[in-house]
């Protein structure tokens, strides 16, 4: 079960602890009352999409001996005009940096961690269609530092 717990510290600002024993903080913009000291809630919702299916992909790419030395992902969540302002459609753009990667394995990597193992994008995924893409870039001094 997953489980985290806000505290008000003011105006609009939380601080958010869970039972891994991490805290941070949670905040708004000024023009609702905010001090715009932490992510939205709604940017935490899209971290933790792109956290989920990270983790996913790199560990199935570890398992099939790819040679990835770099991993972005970038989720692009598109968000009702009126409240409740829900995701209404979600793009994850997959980055992934690596020595000889085989694109048939990082599109089956991607496949598998979208269709059974990403609880986050499966919790979101009745409400936004989800859609994805992905780039190789071969690893050089370049690409290893970004």
């Amino acid at each position: 079960m997953a489980q985290a717990t806000v505290t008000l510290v003011d105006g609009m600002q939380f601080v958010a602890e869970t039972p891994s024993g991490h805290a941070f903080t949670i905040d708004a913009i000024p023009d609702v009352g905010g001090r715009n000291t932490g992510p939205r809630p709604m940017e935490l919702l899209a971290a933790g999409v792109a956290g989920c299916t990270a983790m996913d992909v790199i560990s199935i790419l570890r398992k099939m001996q790819q040679r990835v030395t770099g991993l972005k992902v970038h989720v692009n969540g598109e968000q009702a005009a009126e409240h409740p302002k829900r995701f209404t459609s979600i793009h994850i753009q997959y980055t992934i940096i690596g020595y000889g990667v085989a694109e048939d394995k990082v599109a089956r990597a991607i496949e598998l961690s979208q269709t059974k193992y990403c609880s986050a994008t499966a919790s979101l995924r009745p409400g936004a269609p989800i859609t994805f893409s992905y780039t190789i870039l071969e690893a050089s001094p370049d690409t290893m530092a970004k």
